[in-house]
């Protein structure tokens, strides 16, 4: 059951706030990125999750419906911007208008980022989509390597790198 207290307890910090945090923690933008790049995860998911942890608390099986939608978003938006932002960089070195341009491109890239993140907030708060954390839940490590679609040696300092500094942050 998902409790107003949980539900209250989830605002402070914000996920915005909090994923801000952590990413600007040592290691934290790189382990991401890497993630990213080399093993499918999506950045905000892995945030999600460890804000989610930061408060006690996991997604149910229930999130799966919402969490979808969020991906799609992510496909379906993010995702070609920051393609789009990633082809422009060799030119841009070079070209002052295209470096205006990927300029552009990074800020709407923030701005869906952003959304993202309000979307996956909104699930938590409004929905069976989070509830406390049990003893009997997985580790956290184990619920971040799910948002993988590999997880070798690379993947996994990544992911301790993110865990440690996830352990470290406190706001």
């Amino acid at each position: 059951m998902h409790s107003t207290q949980l539900c209250t307890a989830l605002r402070t910090p914000p996920l915005w706030d909090y994923a801000l945090a952590l990413y600007q923690r040592p290691g934290v933008a790189d382990a991401c990125l890497q993630l990213q790049d080399t093993a499918g995860a999506d950045v905000c998911e892995l945030l999600w999750h460890c804000w989610l942890d930061h408060h006690g608390a996991v997604a149910t099986d229930e999130a799966h419906d919402a969490l979808a939608e969020i991906r799609d978003w992510q496909t379906s938006v993010t995702q070609p911007i920051r393609h789009l932002r990633r082809q422009l960089k060799p030119r841009a070195q070079h070209e002052p208008d295209v470096a205006a341009l990927r300029q552009h491109l990074k800020e709407a890239e923030l701005l869906a980022e952003r959304e993202t993140l309000r979307r996956y907030q909104a699930i938590a708060e409004t929905s069976q989509a989070v509830r406390a954390r049990r003893a009997a839940d997985t580790d956290l490590a184990t619920r971040l390597a799910r948002c993988l679609t590999t997880c070798g040696p690379p993947q996994r300092a990544a992911l301790t790198t993110l865990l440690t500094q996830r352990a470290a942050h406190r706001s």
